[in-house]
């Protein structure tokens, strides 16, 4: 089974119904059922907040303020962060209103340890300060409690169908490559990795048919961590840095401006080797290409008028961020660079973030 194929009957099966385990099998699930509760006493719990992060960003700048609204787990909440300003929610809200010369308004719902089934109350929350863009991260926590890949998926659905009836868009940061945290054990490391990937596909898929935009952030995890995890890891060894943080949001940040309609893809930054720029494809392997790229973006779009083709719902690939250090509004210590400053650049995007 390919990949694309995996994961369009992973989300076929949490959308329409169905109680397996997708395609992960029921011998993964009990090893990572075995294992997983291990993994969780090493790392020890996860129960504090950083600074409120909760602000106007950019609020001398002139125009009307941009409403966003930030949910997820701790990923998104920037746990271990002693700064509001280094959290995910602080460096959107500075980066964003660098990009749009406006203000914006960040309010952030997101909590440690939340899982998919948490959005709906998030949601509840969240919808009080009418937000014109979304940002969700979500997906670490379900791994690692062993939530069934169909369940993770079909609460995700329903939370970015619910945001898309306000007007809200919506820009999801999908499940990052778990396969190389050190106090996860093998064989859990292994199969966690798989079964990330494949719920990070799956997620696209679903974001995507639900009307929303979709980011790769299951790489992050990847060669670079290996190479320089105490620069990209936290004290515990499972949460980011700042500099982590600082890449997560390098990877999001142009979606999420492009979302909130201050993205100008005339002034593309340059390409990475071998990229080829916007693609159009079939959904699921729209998903399972942006698998292996992180900061891939995957949005809904028509083709000659129609939505869906012969293999279902047609999708653009677009790599904002061409090659690292070119986000406005994030400093390379992972501190938002003040509006108008010349120092626009930014972490390699090949960093880690968990929930």
């Amino acid at each position: 089974m390919t990949r694309a194929s995996a994961a369009r009957r992973l989300a076929t099966t949490a959308v329409y119904g169905g109680g397996g385990l997708g395609v992960l099998g029921g011998a993964l699930y009990g090893v990572m059922r075995a294992q997983a509760a291990w993994a969780r006493r090493v790392i020890g719990p996860a129960d504090t907040r950083p600074p409120p992060p909760e602000d106007v960003y950019g609020a001398w700048l002139p125009g009307e303020p941009v409403s966003m609204l930030v949910l997820g787990d701790s990923a998104a909440v920037g746990y271990g962060m002693e700064s509001a300003e280094d959290t995910p929610p602080g460096l959107l809200g500075a980066g964003l209103s660098t990009i749009a010369g406006r203000p914006v308004v960040v309010t952030s719902v997101a909590r440690v340890g939340a899982q998919s089934s948490a959005l709906d109350a998030q949601i509840d929350e969240g919808l009080r300060a009418s937000p014109r863009v979304a940002v969700i991260i979500v997906g670490a926590n379900d791994v690692t409690h062993t939530v069934r890949p169909s369940e993770s998926v079909r609460m995700l659905d329903n939370a970015v169908r619910r945001l898309r009836t306000t007007g809200c868009e919506v820009v999801v940061g999908t499940c990052p490559d778990l396969g190389t945290i050190k106090p996860v054990p093998h064989p859990l490391r292994l199969v966690a990795r798989e079964w990330s990937r494949r719920l990070a596909a799956a997620q696209t898929i679903t974001v995507v048919e639900a009307g929303g935009r979709s980011v790769s952030l299951a790489t992050l995890l990847g060669p670079s961590f290996e190479a320089a995890p105490g620069e990209l890891f936290g004290p515990d060894r499972f949460h980011p840095s700042a500099a982590g943080y600082a890449s997560m949001v390098a990877a999001l940040l142009p979606s999420v401006a492009a979302a909130a309609g201050v993205w100008d893809d005339d002034e593309q930054p340059e390409m990475l080797p071998g990229d080829s720029g916007d693609t159009v494809l079939p959904v699921s392997f729209a998903a399972a290409e942006a698998v292996r790229l992180p900061g891939t973006e995957v949005t809904p779009v028509a083709v000659a008028g129609h939505d869906r083709g012969p293999r279902g719902r047609w999708a653009q690939i677009r790599h904002r961020v061409r090659r690292p250090g070119t986000v406005p509004g994030v400093a390379v210590d992972g501190a938002p660079a003040p509006v108008g400053s010349d120092d626009t650049s930014a972490p390699d995007p090949a960093a880690p973030l968990i929930g």
